[in-house]
């Protein structure tokens, strides 16, 4: 499987690594949720209540300030993990995926 392209930013998603994304392309600063590329996906609601409940436990168990601990938070770790893991990717189905990165 062919890796795609590495961009020249961090790829860690933090408020860093937003800032130099949004120099890059010329968007204002701002609050790190408009600075970010918006795509839609479909979950199993299984997902989506496990995502719910750690972001809220998250939330209450982090100091006050800083950012926003959401849903969206959540899935955006996990794709940076599934990112440095993608070239152990392999298989035809989601489990098959899975297990290759797990």
């Amino acid at each position: 499987m062919k890796k795609p392209a590495r961009s020249n930013s961090d790829p860690q998603l933090s408020e860093g690594a937003a800032s130099a994304r949004s120099k890059d392309s010329k968007q204002p600063a701002g609050p790190l949720y408009m600075r970010l590329e918006r795509k839609e996906t479909r979950l199993r609601s299984d997902q989506y209540a496990r995502l719910t409940e750690y972001s809220r436990a998250l939330s209450r168990a982090k100091n006050e300030g800083g950012e926003r601990i959401t849903e969206n938070t959540l899935i955006r770790v996990a794709i940076d993990l599934l990112l440095e893991r993608a070239d152990k990717l392999q298989g035809s189905n989601e489990a098959e995926l899975r297990k290759s990165v797990s």
